[in-house]
């Protein structure tokens, strides 16, 4: 039997409404904050990915899914979006016709890494990119509009924590810091942070590894003191902002997200009931990336939220927000052709008024059809047999209390109100 490729997963109806309402809240916030939806293609050239996250890091390194198609091109599936969405603003000239450009992305990601819960090759994200802006405000909007967001799925006490990186001068002076006072224990850090402490040493100070964690500790001081006033004095701004409007936040020296192009704002929301890997959402600022890929200098912000990894915390915090809600849905019952008959012209009649309604399909006994609108969750089930097409009555039946009525026939879809 053919099964799906280990590491996805397929959605099945009964958790598909999560998605679908994740998917809805998320356009209508999206669209309150006047973000508009982006859809780039999932295959991109490698080369895309590599400038952009980095030769070196842990994605393009090991994660991605890349190859050569029948053209000898070297192109990989998405392993993130924000790439893809500054290639797409550089090669359709998106800072000639519309200025500040926000944009908002729902979609699969892929990533060859070892699957877990809420963690799989191919998993989905949905976030935005605010290209045009230097302003420590743009990063607020954004940070402001995911808190919302989150809230707005109903994710139990989300916890924000936030960092500058600085600018490239910043982080080059933080490397070198980090350099001198690694070097003489090298020997404590694991074999990843041996390599990264060559590679990419800033990823030295997101490691898990208890033992790494002891020597890295007691960096803090030079991460703190690598920013220049230009960068600190945004930090400040950023930190009054969020302040002001009510945005809790957790200072966090050592968070520095696992890509090359993030500069000054870095950001992460973790949520409790995740165990290690508890990270739902994450983002900052990338003020070069546009300029680095062959596009003008404009400064951007953005974040990306793990859909996987947010139904995963739901299902554990809030199960009433993860199970289905069919009360709104009318189950019509027949008993014999002549009101079978009667009844999918009533089912076609109450689904044009925007009511949804189900019928039997396969011949179930009366029995089996109230069994049946019992697992739909119907809230109401509408009962036609012979008795009720001579009176031209059908009894409505109220299935949250079995209390019962009789409605005419002619007047069902008017006088049917779910859930009330």
């Amino acid at each position: 039997m053919i099964q799906s490729l280990k590491g996805t997963q397929d959605i099945l109806p009964d958790k598909s409404h999560v998605w679908d309402t994740i998917e809805q809240v998320s356009k209508e916030i999206f669209s309150r904050y006047c973000f508009r939806q982006i859809r780039m293609p999932i295959i991109e050239e490698t080369s895309l990915f590599a400038r952009s996250v980095g030769t070196d890091t842990d994605i393009v390194k090991k994660q991605m899914y890349a190859f050569k198609d029948q053209g000898e091109r070297d192109i990989c599936l998405r392993p993130e979006a924000t790439a893809s969405v500054a290639r797409a603003y550089i090669e359709h000239h998106l800072d000639r016709t519309e200025g500040l450009v926000k944009l908002y992305y729902m979609g699969p990601m892929f990533r060859n890494e070892r699957p877990q819960a809420a963690r799989l090759r191919q998993f989905h994200q949905a976030g935005v990119e605010l290209i045009g802006s230097y302003s420590p405000y743009a990063d607020a909007e954004v940070i402001i509009l995911l808190c919302e967001l989150l809230k707005a799925y109903g994710l139990k006490d989300p916890e924000l924590q936030l960092n500058s990186l600085g600018c490239e001068n910043d982080k080059q002076n933080m490397r070198q810091g980090l350099s001198d006072k690694l070097k003489p224990q090298l020997k404590d850090l694991c074999e990843d942070c041996g390599r990264r402490y060559k590679t990419n040493i800033l990823r030295v100070l997101d490691c898990k590894n208890p033992e790494c964690k002891k020597v890295i500790g007691a960096l803090a001081e030079v991460v703190e003191s690598s920013l220049c006033k230009a960068c600190s004095d945004d930090l400040e701004s950023l930190k009054k902002v969020l302040t002001d409007s009510g945005v809790s936040y957790t200072s966090a020296p050592f968070l520095v997200r696992g890509l090359d192009y993030y500069t000054k704002t870095v950001f992460e929301v973790t949520a409790k009931d995740l165990g290690a890997q508890d990270a739902v959402a994450a983002g900052g600022r990338y003020d070069n990336l546009i300029s680095d890929l062959g596009g003008p200098k404009a400064g951007a912000c953005g974040f990306a939220i793990g859909i996987e990894r947010v139904i995963e915390a739901l299902s554990k915090s809030r199960p009433d927000v993860a199970s289905e809600d069919r009360t709104q849905t009318v189950f019509i019952v027949t008993l014999g052709d002549a009101a079978y008959k009667k009844g999918f012209g009533l089912l076609l009649e109450l689904r044009s008024k925007g009511i949804s309604t189900e019928i039997d399909l396969q011949g179930r006994s009366l029995k089996a059809q109230m069994r049946y609108a019992d697992r739909l969750k119907a809230g109401h089930v509408i009962i036609i047999g012979d008795d009720e097409l001579k009176s031209g009555q059908a009894v409505v039946k109220k299935m949250s209390d079995g209390s019962q009525q009789k409605v005419s026939l002619s007047d069902l879809a008017s006088a049917i109100k779910p859930n009330k």
